[in-house]
């Protein structure tokens, strides 16, 4: 075998891994890079939103929890500042931090029935760690 043919192959191989581990990590960032919309945002994009995945950030309506411990099914209402609702359906485990009047935020699909289906819930930390002002 040739110099230059082993030349070629120590420059070919490195790129080839280059490119590989650049899409990867284009790939992983593409879909950690969810748009963050309020609710009121998420409306004014109707009908387009439908079945996009979407990250939406909204208060818990007081009293408007119902939760199926035994099929870990979550239904409950979030508002935005400008007080627009919206009802969000989720199944899996719930924070412990989750309750009425807390920030959450959701991942999912907006449907056209007019439900955000969400597969993650994060709720923000109580505020008892905050600084006292």
């Amino acid at each position: 075998m040739s110099m230059k043919k082993k030349r070629t192959k120590f420059i070919i191989a490195p790129a080839v891994v280059l490119v590989a581990l650049g899409y990867l990590v284009y790939a992983g960032m593409r879909d950690a890079m969810l748009y963050y919309l309020t609710v009121s945002e998420l409306k004014e994009k109707v009908p387009s939103i439908y079945g996009q995945g979407v990250r939406l950030g909204g208060r818990v309506v007081e009293g408007s929890i119902k939760w199926d411990p035994i099929a870990l099914k979550l239904e409950f209402i979030i508002a935005d500042e400008k007080e627009n609702t919206l009802p969000v359906a989720y199944k899996g485990v719930v924070p412990d931090t989750f309750k009425g009047g807390v920030d959450v935020v959701v991942e999912g699909k907006y449907s056209p029935q007019g439900v955000f289906i969400a597969n993650i819930l994060l709720a923000k930390c109580p505020s008892k760690y905050e600084a006292k002002t």
